[in-house]
């Protein structure tokens, strides 16, 4: 089937706006040449209409498939499509080595740009997951051309993705080094692979010492799987010239953000909109019930990212007028639970109460203050990991809510339940906790997630945190007990009247981090297990608690 007729049935699916597209000239593989001599091979969408503005992509994942379709819906709506594969990949010249070269070879591309016959002045840009990090290493750069940016399930640091709550997400990094790797096979063997349930993979995810996990899962070393292994300090060099934080207040060009409550980045790209709103910015921000590669985030993605482009870039559309503007709320997310469904918000975090839910012995949760107990107490062994069980994953198929029960009974995740809910509680903001811990050994993991427990007893996740604890980042009280933040996933969800709120706290989500040996050796390099007994106080002198930022809220029936 033609691209051409492709790009209509889509936009008719979508629902978008109508255009009356005149014919699209695609140019393949043009050499776009780098200060350093590289070349990127670059793919242009030509509209028919003259003075059009340009929006350019950058990516690591070939230029045809989904990115052939948005080049032919972004030509249709009387722009310049510029789709680039990022050095080392699809053609590219050079050794793909992420985040190293994208704010460099973006400069180029932009410089490049400047130089067409049909530059006009005016770029935007969009992006989903790496394409993203390649708009942030560029956008301070752009200057006054740029005048809008989509960016999809990303942000302007991965740093601290790679080492959620200090661990390493070990789970996301070697599935991702696996994906990219797979572009480099033949077709029918990678086929084969994922006909098979990808066993390399998975047998390198349990694998042991982490360094040579890459090569179990590809048979090749992954050069940046091996840096990341080492280098974990956050102030380290390394890090700081891959990171593009400190850029997004000098952003002045319109952001629109669109993320999933179970993305890998959901965090992060929330910290880019906080220095955004900071600056005086005023970005768009759309949350959904989305994992990081779900259908629905795609077409949502399209939607609100098109709607933006042409609310924000001069495009040439019927009647050579500027399309009309489109009011709409800064905020619109997405509140999971039954009674849920989309809301329009003025800012995120909306207004909220910090209450916090204690834990209580005999496994109770309740928003009263916590009484003399003895700690609860479960056993750690890494060598039989406690595993992880959907929430944010790489993987869409793997990846959101799941019932949690069959995690729930093992002997190494310890539950506190409330009564049913006698009306619907609301919960929408950052999510915490802060758990109060006597272990063993002074080299753990603390994991804690909030459930929905509903009137057939199935527990769904909700949202989650992991902290690394080490001895000098927790010290111990003279009872030889730790005090652990824990920051969960922010979440908007509504537990409805009969259901139950459920925290977990484990020693830890395998293979979504990275097992804890108990040993303090270096990640990668770490072979030797160490079992160790974990105690989770509650008393009032160790107030451990989950704190919701509750919007709406009824009380718990009292317990029988």
């Amino acid at each position: 089937m033609p691209d051409r007729l492709v790009a209509r049935l889509a936009a008719a699916a979508l629902r978008l706006p109508p255009t009356r597209p005149g014919p699209v000239r695609l140019t393949r593989a043009i050499p776009v040449r780098a200060r350093d001599g590289v070349v990127l091979r670059t793919d242009h969408y030509a509209p028919a209409a003259r003075g059009a503005p340009t929006v350019l992509i950058r990516t690591p994942y070939g230029r045809g498939g989904p990115l052939r379709l948005l080049g032919r819906l972004l030509a249709a709506r009387g722009l310049h499509a510029v789709i680039q594969s990022c050095r080392g990949t699809d053609g590219s010249g050079g050794t793909f080595a992420p985040l190293v070269h994208e704010r460099d070879d973006g400069v180029d591309t932009l410089d490049w740009l400047r130089r067409q016959p049909w530059w006009a002045g005016q770029l935007g840009m969009f992006g989903v997951s790496y394409q993203g990090f390649a708009q942030w290493a560029l956008a301070a750069d752009a200057d006054a051309d740029l005048r809008a940016m989509v960016a999809v399930v990303t942000a302007s640091a991965t740093r601290d993705s790679t080492y959620a709550g200090e661990s390493f997400a070990l789970d996301t990094v070697l599935t991702w080094a696996e994906l990219l790797h797979a572009q480099t096979v033949p077709w029918l063997a990678r086929q084969w692979e994922l006909k098979r349930g990808q066993p390399r993979l998975a047998a390198a995810l349990r694998h042991l010492p982490l360094v040579d996990a890459d090569r179990v899962a590809t048979g090749v070393t992954i050069p940046f799987f091996q840096e990341w292994l080492r280098h974990h300090d956050p102030d380290a060099v390394y890090w700081r010239t891959r990171v593009f934080a400190d850029r997004v207040a000098r952003v002045r060009a319109p952001v629109a953000m669109v993320t999933g409550w179970h993305d890998i980045f959901l965090p992060a790209q929330l910290d880019d909109y906080a220095t955004l709103r900071a600056a005086g910015a005023q970005p768009r921000l759309v949350i959904g019930p989305w994992t990081h590669g779900s259908p629905g985030l795609f077409v949502a993605a399209l939607r609100e990212g098109l709607a933006w482009l042409d609310e924000h870039l001069a495009a040439a559309q019927p009647a050579g007028r500027r399309p009309q503007r489109h009011v709409c709320a800064p905020v619109r997310l997405y509140v999971g639970g039954p009674g849920g469904g989309w809301r329009n918000l003025p800012d995120w975090p909306p207004p909220a109460v910090q209450t916090a839910w204690h834990l209580h012995p005999g496994g109770e949760l309740a928003a009263r203050p916590p009484v003399e107990s003895a700690p609860d107490e479960f056993r750690y062994d890494p060598a039989d990991p406690t595993p992880s069980a959907g929430g944010p994953l790489l993987v869409a198929q793997r990846a959101g809510p799941v019932d949690n029960r069959h995690v729930e009974a093992r002997p190494d995740v310890l539950t506190y339940t409330s009564a049913p809910l006698t009306g619907p509680v609301e919960v929408i903001g950052p999510v915490r906790a802060e758990i109060h811990v006597r272990a063993e050994l002074p080299h753990l993991d603390v994991f804690v997630r909030l459930c929905d427990v509903d009137r057939r007893g199935r527990s769904w996740n909700v949202c989650d945190g992991l902290v690394r604890v080490t001895p000098e980042h927790f010290p111990t009280d003279p009872d030889g007990v730790r005090r652990v933040p824990v920051p969960l996933w922010p979440t908007a969800y509504r537990f409805a009247a009969g259901h139950r709120l459920r925290v977990q706290v484990a020693g830890g989500a395998h293979p979504r981090w990275a097992r804890n040996p108990g040993t303090g050796e270096p990640l990668g390099t770490a072979v030797t297990l160490r079992a160790g007994w974990r105690q989770v106080l509650h008393d009032p002198p160790h107030p451990s608690a989950l704190l919701l930022p509750i919007v709406h809220s009824a009380p718990a029936e009292p317990p029988i």
